[in-house]
């Protein structure tokens, strides 16, 4: 809910934009950092040009076509953020540019309607796909029954926030609250489309809508002893601490919460954690990595160099994107990038090709069945260390890659949440099996997996 006299969102929002594009000076060095110019096909045209013609889309929702493409290919990789001088989110910026893009191509209307569209289409896919994997009591201690509205009787030291999507590969985020009842924190989950960041709605070009949505979940997640909120969802973290946080701190003077990624928070507390690490994991690993928020690759490999057994490759490979989903935005591009990686894993002949993101993860599980190394997420090393093990059910689904088997697979959780077969396999078929942006190699059979490693 909205405060009595406090300013609207996105008059706040646009006040907050005008501060922005009058500290730019249209050097052009954020334009030169960028790892999207190149596969966007602008490197030609002067940095300051696209700069320029950022602003006026920023403020007019037109500009030159260089310009638009070059909001239209941002990875969101933050490269651009350590470039500026002058205090300046160019990030930031080429979001609102996509916005003022949106507002000048279409009607408030029909923005509104393909927000409204978009997130009923992402609510389906995670409400779907985490009922096929998980019983009722999982659900709920992942904030999708009455714990995501309960209010506790003491407030905790965090709220661990999940975004939406890594619900719909749960294991990940189980293993986190795994982890951090080792640690002693104690923490109340939020998440799923029930909290959602208004991301959606943004990038539909409405706003005022996104506002509202990310004001309400913010609400909702401002109640802990630390005022510490930690989040998964890397989408979620960059809405929150560039879009919502900043401009309801202009609106009220103050946050009601700071946000720290999971990885940062995990590896703020290696010492904590070290004891914790009891069990060798003798693996040879290469880190999938997206540099978007800042710290987290690196706290991932420091994590994973802590786990007794680990030996931690460089592939040498390039890191762009905030992660795997947001590189989609140039898809050959992506496809070369995920190529190029599980070659170089192969070659370097390592045991595992570890993420830290649920989208890296979805993407890119399948391609263990044919190439000679895991697939598997930072979290399930940390926790075999510590004794802690969570099945990966969307790893095995999607292995299948036969929408029927796994539907008929999943007969039984389908009946004990009144799931409707014929959409589950629609979204199966969708969302599960469509989430493949480099396509598994054709008839192609496992190869011999490196230093007889089982499979996961």
């Amino acid at each position: 809910m909205q405060p009595m006299n406090e300013i609207p969102f996105e008059t706040t929002l646009a006040e907050y934009v005008e501060e922005m594009l009058d500290s730019c000076t249209r050097c052009g060095k954020c334009v030169e950092a960028c790892p999207s110019v190149e596969p966007a096909g602008i490197s030609d045209t002067k940095s300051e040009d696209i700069i320029g013609g950022i602003l006026e889309l920023v403020s007019t929702g037109n500009g030159p076509q260089a310009s638009r493409k070059w909001a239209q290919s941002c990875m969101r990789s933050g490269a651009c953020i350590k470039a500026c001088n002058y205090g300046v989110n160019p990030r930031f910026l080429l979001s609102m540019a996509r916005l003022g893009i949106a507002k000048s191509d279409n009607e408030l209307a029909e923005r509104r309607r393909q927000g409204i569209e978009k997130y009923r289409d992402g609510s389906r896919g995670v409400n779907v796909l985490s009922h096929l994997q998980l019983d009722t009591d999982a659900l709920e201690r992942l904030g999708q029954k009455s714990a995501s509205v309960s209010t506790p009787v003491e407030a905790p030291d965090f709220v661990f926030y999940t975004g939406c999507n890594v619900l719909k590969t749960p294991h990940i985020a189980l293993l986190a609250l795994d982890i951090m009842d080792a640690l002693g924190v104690s923490y109340q989950v939020m998440g799923g489309p029930s909290h959602c960041c208004g991301i959606l709605q943004l990038k539909s070009g409405d706003a005022e809508m996104a506002g509202r949505m990310g004001s309400s979940t913010m609400e909702k997640l401002s109640h802990t002893k630390s005022g510490q909120v930690i989040s998964w969802c890397p989408s979620c973290y960059v809405q929150y601490t560039e879009t919502i946080l900043p401009t309801v701190e202009r609106q009220r003077g103050s946050r009601p919460f700071e946000m720290s990624p999971f990885m940062r928070f995990l590896g703020d507390r290696l010492a904590q954690l070290k004891p914790h690490l009891q069990h060798r994991v003798e693996m040879r690993v290469a880190l999938h990595k997206h540099p978007g928020v800042a710290g987290v690759v690196e706290a991932a490999a420091e994590i994973l160099t802590t786990v007794p057994g680990i030996e931690l490759v460089d592939l040498n490979q390039p890191a762009v994107g905030l992660q795997s989903v947001d590189v989609g935005v140039l898809p050959k591009f992506k496809r070369e990038l995920q190529l190029m990686e599980l070659e170089a894993a192969r070659d370097a002949g390592v045991d595992a090709l570890v993420a830290v993101y649920h989208s890296d993860h979805r993407e890119l599980c399948a391609h263990e069945r044919d190439w000679p190394f895991r697939i598997i997420n930072i979290l399930e090393v940390v926790g075999e260390s510590m004794g802690l093990h969570r099945h990966d059910r969307y790893k095995e689904l999607k292995i299948m890659q036969d929408a029927d088997q796994i539907v008929a697979d999943c007969s039984d959780l389908i009946a004990k949440h009144s799931l409707d077969p014929s959409n589950a396999r629609d979204v199966v078929m969708k969302v599960l099996l469509g989430d493949q942006p480099l396509p598994l190699r054709a008839g192609a059979l496992p190869e011999p997996r490196a230093r007889g490693v089982a499979p996961s």
